[in-house]
């Protein structure tokens, strides 16, 4: 009786174990960017090719690609990486949230993100005291930053009228922040939004060669 018992309970367990979901700890950085196809690194290991639609390898499907960026389902979840850009899609709950940008061929560290849930492109600015874009960017994502206050400052083309405006969120990967200070530059058609200290003090930096890892503090 007792071994028939003991028979069962190692046949459940195996069945348990069976049909436990496989965690990967997956770390996915974009090599390379073709129409329909990406060449991506994953954890660490050697480049390879992924083609939209194909099977998942190492918990990383490529849903779509084109010359700009790749919609990848990476561990289940959705999340596009531009050329150069990687991301940690693993964090346990004693771990904390982290990015890894690698660098483009000029040497800028950039990504793909969010404002007030708002998709946009950031650059990694350390000399940008705030998270700052031009007008026109903000009204795209949907900041009335004229209810902000108005100030001056100096840019390249001389002194420009800003608003200072509190970000509801900001994020990037799995890295989600509240209430980030913003400016608003009046006039100044900026191509991207710089990311700056106030989204970045908050966040240890570490940068090793071509990559940086941003890693939430708290």
């Amino acid at each position: 009786m007792l071994k028939n018992i003991h028979h069962h309970s190692i046949l459940s367990l195996l069945i348990l174990l069976s049909v436990m979901p496989v965690a990967h700890a997956t770390d996915v950085s974009v090599t390379g960017l073709f129409s329909g196809k990406a060449l991506v690194s994953i954890n660490g290991g050697s480049p390879r090719m992924l083609t939209a639609g194909g099977k998942i390898q190492d918990g990383v499907k490529l849903i779509s690609a084109d010359s700009n960026s790749a919609n990848l389902e990476i561990d289940g979840k959705r999340q596009t990486l531009l050329m150069g850009q990687g991301i940690s899609s693993h964090a346990s709950e004693s771990e904390k949230p982290s990015v890894t940008i690698v660098a483009d061929i000029q040497g800028h560290f950039m990504t793909s993100g969010s404002v007030n849930g708002a998709s946009t492109r950031f650059l990694v600015d350390t000399g940008a005291s705030t998270v700052s874009m031009g007008t026109d960017e903000a009204r795209r994502l949907g900041i009335n930053y004229l209810k902000g206050e108005r100030a001056f400052t100096s840019t390249a083309n001389g002194i420009a009228p800003v608003y200072k405006v509190m970000l509801n969120t900001v994020k990037i990967g799995n890295i989600s922040l509240n209430q980030v200070e913003g400016t608003i530059i009046e006039g100044q058609g900026l191509p991207i939004t710089l990311l700056g200290m106030s989204f970045l003090k908050r966040l240890d930096m570490k940068r090793a060669g071509t990559t940086m890892t941003l890693t939430k503090q708290y």
